[in-house]
């Protein structure tokens, strides 16, 4: 099958599952089923509180049309700002958006290095291994308290956290990629005498470059999966906090749309990094 024909089918399949889904919600939202008693009855107390026999019964789950007006409701003002707890959905993406980037960014400028180190070292990676195995299991979350208490901005906290769940990932797999570089292409460079820089600038990492990204691509995933728990728990900003702070004030609608886009923001993000997978990838 061409590889076009294979991608529309996969699309018109995900098309009719999104079809099911919705249509599935809109029936179990919309229940017209009316309660009666044993003789066949009506509810007396349904007749009391106006519900006739033709009156739809809910089961206090939002409908579409619910959810159709909250979204675009959301997304006409995303970036309005009336003080601490009130802020649009846009805001509240942004400052979530803002404290995984730089997290990520800080946990690569040391994994990456680092992962060098440990692949092209046995020894430092004996050394430093029971270290990692310590460190790694442990729950970002867990971290969170500490953090507080030591930094005292839960903003920054918020970034230490990420920091913290992305590291591991991406050492793991910088150290496996540096490590399964061939090693004929390793004696080739020494055979021709190039120098450790650039033997690791213009030979490990091209061949290396695949796991990296690997690594990265879930190290974001974490990351962006932690961001809104830890935003639950500190509050102030974020799309994390939007949920609860919604959830609080009882809109359910409100939490089922941040959920959306907190899902939706996530795939974007997995396929930028899937892109940049592909682009390193060699295939012959």
């Amino acid at each position: 099958m061409p590889k076009k024909a294979s991608r529309w089918h996969s699309s018109l399949i995900s098309v009719i599952l999104l079809g099911m889904i919705l249509l599935s919600w809109h029936i179990w939202t919309t229940d017209s089923s009316v309660d009666t008693d044993a003789s066949g009855k009506k509810d007396e107390y349904a007749e009391l509180m106006g519900n006739s026999a033709n009156t739809k019964k809910t089961n206090g789950f939002p409908g579409l049309a619910e959810m159709g007006a909250t979204i675009k409701k959301e997304l006409s003002h995303p970036f309005y700002d009336n003080g601490p707890n009130d802020k649009g959905i846009g805001i509240q993406l942004g400052y979530s958006l803002a404290r995984v980037g730089l997290g990520f960014i800080i946990a690569a400028v040391v994994a990456i290095p680092l992962g060098f180190l440990l692949g092209m070292s046995p020894l430092m990676q004996r050394a430093l291994n029971p270290f990692i195995q310590i460190l790694k299991p442990i729950s970002p979350l867990a971290w969170m308290p500490l953090a507080l208490y030591t930094i005292k901005d839960s903003s920054v906290s918020g970034i230490f956290v990420i920091f913290i769940c992305s590291v591991w990932p991406m050492l793991m797999n910088t150290a496996f990629g540096v490590a399964s570089v061939r090693r004929d292409w390793l004696n080739v460079a020494k055979t021709l005498e190039v120098n450790a820089w650039r033997t690791a600038f213009l030979v490990i990492l091209p061949a290396a470059a695949p796991t990296i990204l690997t690594g990265m691509r879930i190290s974001m995933g974490i990351a962006w999966l932690v961001i809104v728990a830890a935003e639950m728990l500190v509050g102030g900003t974020g799309i994390g906090y939007f949920v609860w702070n919604e959830w609080n004030n009882l809109s359910l609608t409100s939490v089922i749309f941040a959920i959306l886009v907190i899902g939706v923001s996530g795939m974007i993000l997995d396929m930028i990094f899937a892109r940049l997978q592909k682009l390193v990838t060699y295939t012959e």
